[in-house]
């Protein structure tokens, strides 16, 4: 939950930072894209130091680090300074997000696997519709940098959290080499394993869609609704309520469904999501329902199916599950990254453009997942 905490809890305090630090609009995005570019290159180291050291001990070691960053954020006098210490919270953050994905499949299988996968997609998936709410509170009543101050000491809760109750579920004997030959040749091996690399970039697209109205939430809420910094709540709580409702399903539907009936669940939802919201927003002037309730939808649809295409991609490579989970935590960032630094910034001027965006998003990853479905097939049939 930390990290995408830390990506969006400071959306609300864009128009402050920018006036106390003189901050130009593609420096203030300069400070969400390379936090993602940090985060998402970091997994990749994340996930090949937990396969080997164990998962605990890389955990506590990054909790550290963001501690100490996040205070830096708070205490900075420059955008350069902030930019800077933005990427030193996305090379800390990787570590929770990739080894507890890891950590979960070390521990349980089959439905209970994927109950439990449900309830951390769950955490994951509310923090960043959560966080604007919280972080416009804090800007308002204590000013920006109080919320860079509450994520230092949310970093410090966590760690205490961690080393009181976090056990090692990674035995010494299921350990891999982390010399760095064995670690590029399993990155090779899993970068050229097509199933898993369909699965993966499906899952970054799910995600993108609803990120997108996430990163393009200050445009959102200022400019086409109308709201101010206590207004989030507004746009986020419907979303939150539906991702809720996604994860309950996913758990509830566990060893009643297999994960590809509910994969293809998923998607009937979020596509009939975002169908009618490009509808919607090419026919109405915006409004708070018209904008938020499909969006609300695609978040079900999403959190429905993000647990177990996570499962379906850890379980290609069962003794190599960090390096997995790191392989998938980057495509998301990287596909996020993305989206916040070409995507956002064209397509927030204009819901319709927002809704047809989503749309396209969606498009992708569904022709992804078709293409893994074929896959599949044909591996079996052969």
């Amino acid at each position: 939950m930390l990290a995408p905490f830390t990506l969006d809890t400071y959306l609300p305090s864009f128009p402050a930072i920018a006036s106390e630090l003189s901050a130009s609009p593609e420096a203030m995005q300069g400070t969400l894209s390379y936090y993602l570019f940090a985060f998402g290159l970091m997994m990749l180291v994340y996930g090949p130091l937990s396969d080997s050291l164990g998962r605990r001990p890389v955990v506590l070691l990054a909790l550290v680090g963001y501690a100490l960053a996040s205070l830096g954020c708070a205490l900075v006098d420059s955008i350069e300074g902030l930019i800077l210490m933005r990427v030193g919270q996305g090379l800390a953050a990787g570590a929770g997000l990739v080894i507890g994905r890891a950590v979960v499949r070390d521990l349980y299988e089959g439905p209970q696997a994927q109950r439990v996968m449900s309830n951390v997609m769950l955490f994951f998936a509310v923090a960043p519709a959560l966080a604007p709410v919280l972080g416009g509170l804090l800007a308002d009543f204590g000013g920006w940098r109080s919320v860079f101050f509450f994520l230092a000491v949310l970093g410090l809760t966590i760690l205490l959290l961690c080393v009181l109750a976090m056990p090692e579920s990674l035995p010494r004997a299921a350990r891999q080499s982390l010399a760095p030959l064995s670690i590029g040749k399993a990155y090779v091996r899993a970068l050229g394993h097509g199933p898993f690399m369909l699965l993966t970039l499906t899952f970054g697209l799910n995600f993108g869609g609803l990120f997108l109205y996430i990163a393009a939430s200050p445009e959102l809420v200022y400019t086409h609704l109308g709201g101010g910094a206590n207004d989030f709540w507004r746009l986020f709580l419907p979303v939150v309520s539906g991702i809720v409702l996604g994860s309950a399903l996913a758990g509830r539907l566990a060893g009643r469904l297999s994960s590809r009936q509910t994969v293809w669940l998923g998607f009937a939802v979020m596509g009939g999501a975002s169908l009618v919201n490009l509808w919607l927003a090419v026919l109405t002037e915006p409004q708070l329902l018209f904008v938020i309730a499909p969006v609300a939808v695609y978040a079900l649809g999403m959190a429905l199916a993000m647990p177990a295409l996570t499962l379906m991609a850890l379980d290609c490579f069962p003794a190599r599950r960090g390096m997995a989970s790191a392989l998938m935590g980057f495509a998301q960032m990287v596909s996020n990254g993305l989206i916040s630094s070409f995507l956002v910034a064209r397509l927030s001027a204009n819901v319709d453009a927002l809704a047809l965006g989503m749309f396209v998003l969606t498009a992708l990853a569904l022709a992804l997942w078709l293409g893994w479905a074929s896959f599949s097939r044909a591996t079996v049939a052969s």
